[in-house]
């Protein structure tokens, strides 16, 4: 493939097929591209040196999942910070192997592995492959905030050196596809995980009501998923005048009762990600990343975009593992805030949301949500969930959700749900119609919900009166999908397009051994979902 870079790892890459110029629509560079291509071949190379271990030591754990970490779409643009990353990789596959680099007849058995040889496979091999990359991206996500947190699993790091070592040298396409599903297994249990760490460390998360209204004076907005983070600032900003407002996926931050406590954690600001280029322009205050996304930023306020963990980009102030936010600080108090109260609104005109709906919340009302579906108060439940995106099209969501009927409940997670989450759709039976479980990681909450639920009426998910309705656009909704597919759920409505790494074939077994197909119209896809119901 004799392009200057290929990247087919989102939903809007260019095409439907692949980025392959100067630059992906993400706006990362070829020369970026190419060095996250490096780094993946380099951590296949560490996989071999850890290859039929019984298990990884932390350290090396550690490595894989932040290499992985840093090439998911809109983490890191910035060439220095990948080298870097890339040299930690060999130098760790040195520690395991010293000898490897020393012997004078090599086998090759901790060799890099050249991403071209993917790039150029056969297509179906090519799909696996790809689901199985994507997916352990996405997944190491979730491991690395659990592991911030103090919280790791032995057969979900062992997991990832399998994942890579089957990337790169398994080409028997049985073996694969068994592969891409055990990547929804094991995701499964890492998002237990993190589920663990977060409610253990920050307690329960409890149904909470988050103003969109920005208070006059200096202020911090904070986005992305980490919630150590968002805390340690907390810590550091308290008593200082300075409000804190979560951004994105960090607005469930909202439902956990420790980050409550802190009364200068006041509400949001914006949306999703792909607006923030226009919701943060001349913003008076600083931007500080945590994760994901980072869009490229504007001259307007490239000054005060502050990165940290594995979020880098050229220019701007990286805050270290010593986690010392001054920098941030003082360019709060610099720029001062808003000069008055401003009353901003959702994309709807909402001028408040409500988060905070997990698994416990919506399970100790358990007896209602039964005694509703039985009587046909609750005709269905939609779990409208997943990724926001530039892309065209996702106004679907919006309208699905508007047009879903009065007597069905909206189950909702991930930043997809900033297109309708400021919505009031109303209540039954006391509980609201639409409920925001958490992060994309929340989806955990949204699958004990479902068992749950198909434990009380003693009957299997897909017979419940339940329906998926999905938005993609990055890796993390990849290993979300591979758990849906890895527990059997069927008829999973995905858009706003298909993955481009999906060749015709593999789509086609997704087709027709779990149903799972493109959204159509909202009209068409709510009339065909509707079909059926527990009794």
């Amino acid at each position: 493939m004799d392009k200057k870079m290929f990247c087919f790892q989102c939903e809007q890459t260019i095409g439907c097929s692949g980025c392959t110029g100067n630059s992906g629509v993400c706006g990362k560079t070829a020369d970026t591209a190419k060095l996250q291509d490096e780094l993946t071949g380099a951590l296949i190379g560490l996989a071999r040196a850890v290859d039929s271990t019984t298990a990884v030591s932390k350290k090396t754990s550690q490595v894989i999942i932040e290499g992985l970490f840093t090439t998911v779409t809109n983490v890191n643009f910035d060439n220095a910070s990948i080298e870097s990353m890339i040299q930690k990789v060999r130098a760790e596959k040195e520690r395991l192997a010293p000898d490897c680099s020393k012997c004078q007849s090599p086998c090759g058995k901790t060799d890099e592995y050249d991403m071209q040889q993917l790039w150029n496979a056969d297509e179906d091999t090519r799909s696996l492959k790809s689901l199985i990359l994507f997916g352990i991206r996405g997944m190491a996500a979730y491991a690395y905030h659990a592991a911030v947190l103090g919280h790791e699993d032995d057969e979900v790091n062992l997991f990832f050196c399998e994942a890579l070592f089957k990337i790169g040298y398994e080409e028997n396409t049985e073996t694969l596809l068994s592969t891409v599903l055990k990547v929804g297994e094991i995701n499964l249990k890492c998002m237990a995980l993190l589920d663990k760490a977060n409610t253990e460390t920050y307690g329960t998360p409890e149904p909470t009501e988050v103003t969109l209204t920005v208070e006059k004076g200096p202020f911090i907005v904070v986005t992305g998923h980490d919630l150590k983070d968002l805390q340690l600032l907390l810590e550091q900003t308290s008593g200082k005048g300075i409000n804190i407002y979560t951004h994105g996926e960090m607005l469930p931050a909202h439902a956990y009762p420790f980050l409550k406590k802190f009364p200068h954690l006041k509400g949001n600001f914006g949306t999703a990600w792909q607006n923030q280029q226009k919701e943060f322009d001349h913003l008076p205050a600083p931007i500080l990343y945590t994760t994901n996304c980072l869009m490229p930023p504007k001259n307007s306020y490239a000054d005060r975009v502050f990165t940290t963990e594995m979020v880098a980009f050229p220019g701007t102030v990286h805050i270290d593992e010593k986690k010392d936010f001054t920098p941030v600080i003082e360019k709060a108090l610099e720029l001062g805030g808003y000069k008055e109260d401003q009353i901003l609104t959702g994309i709807n005109g909402g001028t408040k949301v409500t988060t905070g709906f997990g698994h416990a919340a919506i399970l100790s009302h358990a007896d209602t949500v039964i005694k509703a579906v039985k009587s046909g108060d609750i005709s269905h439940f939609f779990l409208v969930a997943g990724c926001d995106g530039a892309k065209p099209g996702r106004n679907y969501y919006t309208e699905f959700v508007k047009q879903a009927p009065s007597d069905s409940v909206i189950l909702t997670l991930a930043c997809g749900k900033f297109r309708f989450n400021d919505l009031d759709l109303g209540e039954i039976g006391g509980l609201p119609r639409l409920m925001d479980i958490g992060q994309c990681n929340d989806a955990y909450g949204a699958i004990q919900v479902a068992v749950a639920l198909a434990d009380a009426f003693e009957c299997s998910v897909n017979e419940l009166p339940l329906s998926f309705v999905l938005s993609w656009y990055e890796q993390k909704a990849v290993c979300i999908l591979l758990t849906l597919l890895h527990l059997g759920i069927k008829n999973i409505r995905l858009g706003p397009s298909l993955p481009a790494f999906l060749s015709p074939n593999i789509l086609n077994f997704l087709v027709e051994n779990y149903g799972i197909g493109p959204i159509t119209t909202p009209e068409e896809d709510i009339k065909t979902l509707q079909s059926g119901c527990v009794q």
